[in-house]
């Protein structure tokens, strides 16, 4: 079997193999999501954490033949490697330190790191093509944006440390604690007990949270215009192939018509 062939069948565009080998390994994802959630029961029986250890070897033992298949099969190597695909089939790999390490087996890090696998459902996937395109599109505004959050998340922590401090020494103690409200105040998820109680605080509070709204919806408009941009590129790119197929199947007609 060729090289091109392994990675058409692991990308699940090989035309005998590859809608199997993809089903596959989506459904090994979810199962392995499944026994994530189950291992923390803390009442489960010792035989069914055994079985759920055992699927997790067996689920890394299959990452690590694709990613080392991958490794390979793939010219030139270092391009996969350092590639964004490349780079969470590696981390999806790594929890396998965790396992054959005992003294690693408590580290956090490698156990959370398993939730990287859920990312490859979307290998392959032409949506999230379409939507890295429009991120890659917008970039520069996306960026340009997040220092104008940032700068917007500053100015309120300060802001209400100004207005509440005095009020509430022990709630907003510094403008890295009042960070934390203007980061739930943004984000209109809520802020718990840190509620301002000055008058002052209650107007800055309601500025704060009008600006929240401009934060969440400047830049998924940003996203949708891109979107919708590719689209229409997409769009015009078939009808432009479309029409010059036409004239090039009119062209051959009137040569043939012509030489009879």
């Amino acid at each position: 079997m060729k090289r091109q062939e392994v990675i058409d069948i692991l990308d699940g565009s090989h035309p005998t193999f590859g809608g199997i080998v993809a089903r596959g390994m989506d459904a090994l994802i979810l199962l392995s999501a499944v026994a994530i959630a189950l291992e923390t029961e803390p009442g489960l029986p010792k035989n069914l954490r055994h079985i759920l250890f055992g699927f997790e070897v067996l689920v890394l033992g299959i990452f690590t033949a694709e990613y080392l298949l991958r490794v390979i099969c793939t010219r030139p190597r270092l391009r996969y490697i350092f590639s964004f695909w490349g780079l969470v089939d590696l981390l999806t790999i790594l929890p396998a330190i965790a396992l054959l390490t005992p003294q690693w087996q408590a580290v956090r890090i490698f156990r959370l790191l398993r939730l990287v696998r859920l990312v490859k459902l979307f290998r392959g996937s032409h949506a999230m093509e379409r939507l890295a395109t429009a991120f890659q599109e917008v970039r520069g505004e996306l960026a340009i944006f997040g220092i104008i959050a940032g700068l917007m998340l500053y100015v309120a922590s300060v802001g209400i440390y100004i207005f509440e401090h005095d009020a509430q020494p022990e709630v907003f103690s510094s403008i890295p604690q009042s960070l934390w409200w203007a980061v739930a105040s943004f984000t209109t998820v809520g802020y718990g007990d840190m509620v301002p109680i000055t008058a002052g605080g209650r107007v800055f509070t309601t500025f704060v949270l009008f600006l929240g709204l401009g934060v969440i919806a400047v830049p998924s408009a940003i996203i949708t215009t891109a979107l919708l941009e590719a689209d229409t590129n997409i769009q015009k790119k078939l009808a432009n192939s479309a029409s010059e197929a036409d004239k090039e199947n009119q062209s051959k007609t009137a040569q043939s018509t012509k030489g009879e």
